[in-house]
């Protein structure tokens, strides 16, 4: 059973960057698309970012293109999010995900996800 554990949250001032990670485990890590999802508080979750199974191809969610940038690292079996020109509405649960199926492409839709991280929190102060 595939383990993901997320971290690099925290606090940071609107304007600045944050880096997030995600570790996989007990899987055939590099078989699967990975994605970053978030929620936050009262909203229901949405797509932010997501990466084929061989990093060829990313996806990203309107509200982060050109400001968020997902990679992956097979040597290490992660999977980072670099969030850049951060704003008070990227506040959020962050949660990465890896893919249901193998050989999979950086869909959006949470469904096509079968494990999930436990989640990291991000604030962006004003």
């Amino acid at each position: 059973q595939v383990q993901l554990v997320d971290s690099g949250g925290g606090l940071v001032q609107a304007g600045g960057s944050m880096r997030l990670s995600c570790v996989a485990s007990g899987r055939t890590y590099s078989n699967y698309a990975m994605g970053w999802f978030r929620q936050g508080t009262g909203k229901e979750r949405e797509f932010v970012a997501a990466i084929s199974w061989n990093g060829g191809r990313t996806h990203y969610a309107d509200s982060v293109k050109a400001r968020f940038t997902i990679s992956r690292d097979y040597a290490k079996s992660t999977v980072d999010l670099q969030m850049n020109s951060l704003k008070p509405e990227d506040t959020a649960v962050y949660y990465c995900a890896a893919g249901r199926s193998p050989y999979g492409g950086p869909a959006p839709d949470g469904d096509e996800y079968a494990v999930w991280g436990q989640g990291t929190q991000v604030t962006v102060s004003a």
